[in-house]
């Protein structure tokens, strides 16, 4: 069992900049990767970005490239997420989320992560 906590979430300017962070705790050597999704009211959970947890490889929805910056902390058990420029349109619940095996599929697919945590609000204002 894998248990993850976010924090660093909140209201922020547009242009300003937050990191949001990803507490992991139990069995984390064997993750195939983590990766951060977002929600916005009445839409659907979509893909972030991703983290293989070995190779560190990372992967980006094209609307975050060159803003955002996921990385991890292997000896803290920590992922990051850190946003920059941000727009209004980044508004949304930030979940962290952790894939324990590989998908052909790939890491962009939130199905394929097994555990989540309980989100982090992350408002931007105009």
């Amino acid at each position: 069992q894998v248990q993850l906590v976010e924090s660093g979430g909140g209201l922020v300017q547009a242009g300003g900049s937050l990191k949001l962070s990803c507490a992991a705790s139990g069995r984390t050597s064997n993750l195939y990767a983590m990766g951060w999704f977002r929600q916005a009211p009445g839409k659907e959970r979509v893909f972030v970005a991703a983290i293989r947890w070995l190779s560190s490889i990372t992967d980006y929805t094209d609307t975050v490239k060159g803003r955002f910056t996921i990385s991890r902390d292997n000896a803290k058990k920590t992922l990051y997420l850190q946003m920059n420029s941000l727009k209004p349109e980044d508004t949304a619940v930030y979940y962290c989320a952790a894939m324990s095996v590989y998908y052909n599929s790939g890491v962009r697919v939130p199905q394929n992560y097994r555990y989540w945590g309980q989100g982090t609000q992350v408002t931007v204002s105009a």
